[in-house]
């Protein structure tokens, strides 16, 4: 297995820019542009185990899908993986960025939000997601957990 670091974007902002220009200059390194949700059958596919940090500079409304982004993300982070969110500040206490911390808090024990970042424009706050819970094993109910990935 590789070393995997996914950045979650919506393809063409500022972070797929420097993806694509990362990439370019390291044979290494490789970007795929496909669902996130995918992203439990997509790193394997790709040789990548669990990951122990994952950056996303999505849009709230891309949380909103079915099935859930974060529940696919959680589950290719290691036991001591971090997720982390850039949102703009002013956002922050509109429904969507709520249902998302909320789904944040469900999906991992330890939520933090950073001081507002005032030399980014517009200024932004990044949410830091760490310990993913474990989820319930299929078919045995809620009672039975599985290690995830």
């Amino acid at each position: 297995m590789v070393a995997g670091i996914p950045e979650l974007g919506a393809g063409t902002g500022a972070f797929t820019r420097f993806a694509a220009e990362i990439a370019r200059a390291y044979s290494s390194v490789e970007v795929v542009c496909e669902d996130a949700v995918r992203l439990p059958e997509l790193l394997p596919e790709l040789r990548v185990g669990q990951v122990d940090v994952m950056v996303s500079g999505l849009p709230w409304v891309a949380y909103a899908g079915k099935p859930p982004l974060l529940e696919s993300v959680a589950r290719v982070l290691s036991p001591a993986g971090v997720y982390t969110q850039f949102a703009y500040n002013w956002t922050r206490w509109a429904a969507p960025a709520r249902r998302l911390h909320d789904g944040l808090r469900t999906q991992f024990e330890e939520v933090v939000t950073s001081m507002t970042v005032w030399r980014n424009l517009p200024p932004a706050v990044v949410y830091a997601a760490r310990r993913p819970r474990p989820v319930p094993a299929i078919g045995d109910g809620d009672h039975a957990r599985e290690r995830r990935g």
